[in-house]
């Protein structure tokens, strides 16, 4: 049986039906009908303003309607159709929305006086209405304007079916059961309706409230500061506040906007944009804008509570993009304003932001976190961003011709770039280096395209945007490299250049021109002693001396066409030269300290330990990993900033450091720097790849001279020596950080222990290609005369050969030897002490010094062994005896380039093996190889003693 509740609902729904139905026929089509299309925007708005409360009419009707449907539908079938079917209980809150958009609607009209506006433009027609229009209306005095019926009559009616819903609901959930199931629905519908009472209470003030604004303002201000859909709050002149610094004469609180009015100045400020500081005192508060901080001063604390709580709830509402509903300050969400925000904004004040429109992250009224920044040029800024405008960001700069940008993709401090940088350039130059107050400065490569008509590259250091000390810089178009100090982006002081020809030069630089003498080798090592011109010509006074001692000094020219003439003395009589001493002059060595060569790199690592490995400025140190930007600096629309996320380990400089203090002795020590140095994103591992740059900029290419091994030699040991200062200052940072006593400091004797037996194993494979190559090239004349003696030996049968090398017979193994499991068998007329051979050839599986040493060692053990059970005893080789076997395995291991090995080896070794086993024992390979570069004079002193026919 159905409630009485139910069935006063029925007759409400089907009262409020047919009165929609009689207002839409009354009152919205006449409106709509006997208006004619407006002339004004005044005018089109109001008329656009009805058309849209007639639709909302029209959704309010159909929901009436349909929720009338529901009621006879539970009436008609009390049995099978159970409460919950109602439309006002299952689908309330659809029901709530229909009646709100109405109520919005309705208040958007009040707010530009559509009604009265209507009414008086078609005045004998309402008049005709007047008494039908009364009729709907109770409480409305007859004197009343067309207009304020009109009003009253799409309100009132709507107002008190809410009121009845209210009244009905509340009896309805009284009259169920409590443990009901649709008792929560019921009680649920019943709050809806009882907020809207509220909602629509407060709306019609705030329509009443603007409405009476839009009187008391100017024409030019209401058309800047009023429109249909914005609410008018507060203002000034109702509850009294001061502003300062503006000093507004009055104070307008809308619901999307704070405005400020002084004289004729209008400031206005978005509520989304506007962050309260409570003040110290009770009677002010402050408000953060992104261009201006107001103060808000009240004689009485009363009024400067209604302000700062008014204020706080509109920016809530303007933030959620939604009124609060039932009331300001009743919403389901947080009363207070979050601190940080999302949102767009174009700076007006003047300076460098001028016109630029920031749209990200803010915090307190500042760019914080990710956000774009437009210029009306065309620049864009993508980043993450700090105080001042400070953090990762991206820019594009449009060029004044043509559809291409700069792309700047660096960190930046208050504005300009600070730290590491990606530039791509409109003309496809890239800089990668560090800046500093927007300008290149620091270590930095500037490379053209390789397709650029004049392709280069710069590596080297930075002042102030220009090419100042050590640098290297590749000429594609003329085939040269220049390795010396730069000065003000021009050549300048002592330097060396390398010709892709072969020719080397060394001498002194003035704003880009060679000037005074210097030293110039060719390709087949000649030395010429004096000055000449930038495309190498010789020019004055100098001397020439050639490969085989001869000199030839004078005066040098050349003429057009007519080569090169000189006027001098050759002298033939003199003492000709080490031929070994003569291809092996090397440049650079004295003009370019070690230690300064390269402080652009190691400068940035020195000021991050320095200052304590803060993790905000890690990456700034590090550098950044972006996707390729080709596509970014061909479009604005596909800006971006995104990073590829930093590796877990290294993530954060606490990790890295509690990772060293883990890992303080070997060999988790060796472990440790292996894996820090092979990660790019390990500060160490940043500084090693930055230096193997370095390294093949200068001597990889053109640069692979013979003359430029010395050079290179001692940068890779001090790199090394810089490499292991590095993880020493990372490791007193970590002790610092965790209240640790620092260590000590090393003297000379362990640092340089450490740097060889620890750092040097472990970095050496990164610049190990281009070192080799030099070390090839240096000795190659004797490597060559090595591998034709090499080649001339193998033509001996083994017992020939020790016979030939005057091994001892009695060392020979004349019968088969049972030999350890870790050793081949070594047979007569097979392969004579084969294990020793197959051990040497091992030497060039690695490229650690240590490593080569310790082969040779086993190598000589394995000598030692076979020797050793051909006598059936243990036996040491004295030098007379080992040396002759040591070539015989030598000859048969025929290892390439075993001059540049041996060189490679003396180089790199540890200063603490001088005088010990590993130094006798690369002795004994040196004599080997020299022996072996002779060998081709002893064989023609050997007649008859062996015939290369004769089988093996």
């Amino acid at each position: 049986m159905c409630s009485p509740e139910e069935e006063a609902l029925l007759r409400l729904e089907e009262v409020f039906s047919a009165t929609l139905a009689h207002i839409n026929s009354l009152v919205l089509q006449p409106l709509l009908e006997t208006t004619p299309e407006p002339s004004d925007a005044q005018g089109r708005e109001g008329l656009r303003l009805l058309q849209q409360l007639h639709q909302s009419s029209q959704r309010l009707w159909e929901v009436t309607e349909e929720s009338l449907h529901s009621l006879q539908e539970r009436l008609g079938h009390q049995d099978t159709v159970g409460l919950e079917s109602l439309l006002l209980l299952r689908d309330a809150d659809r029901v709530l929305q229909v009646h709100v958009e109405y109520i919005e609607s309705y208040a958007s009209c009040v707010v530009v006086q559509a009604f009265q506006k209507a009414a008086k433009k078609r005045r004998e027609f309402w008049r005709g209405q007047r008494k039908a229009l009364w009729q709907l209306l109770s409480g409305v005095s007859s004197e009343a304007s067309v207009g304020t019926a009109l009003a009253q009559a799409l309100h009132q009616p709507l107002a008190h079916h809410v009121q009845q819903y209210v009244v009905l609901l509340l009896g309805l959930g009284d009259s169920t059961a409590d443990p009901h199931p649709t008792r929560e629905l019921v009680v649920h519908a019943a709050t809806l309706f009882g907020n809207l009472q509220s909602f629509m209470s407060q709306a019609l003030d705030q329509a009443l409230a603007t409405q009476a604004l839009r009187h008391s303002l100017s024409s030019r201000l209401r058309d800047v500061l009023c429109t249909p859909a914005r609410r008018l709050l507060q203002d000034s002149q109702d509850v009294p506040v001061t502003v300062t610094p503006l000093r507004a004469e009055r104070v307008l609180l809308f619901d999307d906007v704070l405005v400020l009015l002084q004289g004729h100045s209008v400031h206005t400020f978005d509520l989304k944009l506007v962050w309260l500081d409570p003040g110290q005192d009770g009677c002010t508060f402050h408000l953060l804008t992104p261009e201006e901080e107001l103060s808000f001063c009240s004689k009485d604390p009363q009024d400067r509570m209604v302000w700062q709580w008014k204020v706080t709830q509109a920016v809530c509402q303007a933030l959620r993009g939604k009124k609060d509903f039932p009331v300001l300050g009743a919403g389901l969400e947080p009363s207070e304003p979050p601190t940080c925000r999302c949102v767009a904004y174009t700076f007006h004040a003047e300076g460098q932001l001028c016109q630029a429109t920031y749209e990200g992250e803010w915090c307190r009224g500042r760019p914080h976190g990710r956000g774009t920044l437009k210029w009306p040029d065309g620049r864009n800024h993508v980043g993450s961003w700090g105080c001042c405008r400070s953090g990762f960001g991206i820019r594009l700069v449009p060029q004044a011709s043509e559809d291409k940008f700069d792309c700047y993709k660096c960190h930046w401090r208050e504005g300009s770039m600070c730290g590491y940088g990606i530039c791509e350039y409109g003309t496809d130059e890239v800089y990668k280096g560090y800046f500093r107050a927007g300008l290149r400065h620091g270590f930095g490569v500037l490379e053209s395209a390789p397709q650029a008509p004049q392709p280069f590259k710069y590596t080297g250091h930075w002042e102030r945007g220009q090419r100042s000390g050590y640098g290297v810089e590749e000429d594609g178009d003329r085939g040269e490299r220049y390795i010396g100090m730069w000065q003000a982006d021009q050549r300048h002081g002592p330097g060396v250049m390398v010709t892709q020809a072969g020719v080397c030069y060394q001498g002194t630089f003035q704003a880009d021109k060679m000037v005074g003498p210097g030293i110039l080798l060719s390709e087949d090592d000649s030395l010429y002693e004096g000055t000449f011109t930038r495309d190498l010509t010789l020019v004055g006074k100098g001397k020439v001396t050639f490969p085989n001692g001869f000199t030839l000094e004078g005066s040098f020219g050349s003429g057009a066409g007519k080569g090169l003439h000189t006027q001098g003395v050759l002298d033939t009589a003199a003492f000709p030269p080490d031929p070994s001493s003569t291809r092996k002059r090397q440049l650079g060595v004295g003009a370019f300290p070690v230690e300064s060569r390269w402080q652009g790199v190691y400068g940035p690592f020195r000021d991050f330990v320095s200052a304590g490995c803060p993790g905000d400025e890690q990456e700034t140190l590090l550098g950044f990993h972006v996707q390729n930007s080709r596509e970014l600096r061909k479009s604005q629309e596909y800006l971006c900033c995104e990073r590829a996320q930093p590796e877990p380990c290294a993530d954060r400089m606490e990790d890295v450091l509690d990772e060293l203090l883990l890992h303080r002795e070997p060999p988790a020590l060796r472990e440790c720097l292996r894996k820090a140095l092979s990660n790019s994103l390990h500060p160490l591992g940043k500084l090693l790849r930055t230096l193997m740059l370095t390294f093949q900029a200068t001597y990889a290419g053109i640069g692979a001279s013979k003359h430029l091994q010395a050079l290179a030699q001692e940068e890779v040991k001090q790199h090394a020596r810089e490499l292991w200062a590095a993880y020493r200052g990372l490791l007193q940072v970590a002790l610092q950080r965790k209240g640790q006593a620092p260590e000590e400091d090393e003297d000379t004797e362990t640092r340089d222990l450490q740097v060889h037996g620890l750092v040097l194993p472990l970095m050496l494979p990164s610049f190990y290609s281009e070192l080799f190559t030099l070390y090839l090239l240096l000795h190659e004349t004797e490597d060559s005369l090595y591998s034709q003696g090499i080649a001339n030996l193998s033509l001996f049968p083994d017992t020939k050969l020790l016979e030939f090398l005057d091994v001892q017979k009695h060392l020979w193994p004349l019968k088969d030897l049972t030999l350890t499991t870790n050793q081949r068998l070594s047979l007569v007329r097979d392969k004579c002490f084969l294990s020793a051979t197959e051990c040497l050839q091992k030497i060039i599986t690695t490229v650690d010094p240590r490593e080569k040493l310790e082969v040779l060692e086993r190598t000589y053990g394995e000598i030692e062994a076979t020797v050793s059970r051909v006598l059936g005893q243990e036996h040491k080789l004295p030098m007379d005896d080992l040396l002759p076997l040591l070539i015989y395995v030598v000859s048969r291991a025929r290892i390439q380039h075993l001059g540049a090995e041996i060189h490679l080896i003396r180089d790199m070794m540890d200063p603490t093996h001088t005088g010990g086993l590993y130094d006798f024992l690369l002795t004994a390979l040196e004599s080997c190889y020299e022996h072996i570069q002779k060998e081709d004079m002893r064989l023609h002193r050997f007649p008859g003693r062996w015939d290369s026919r004769e089988h093996w």
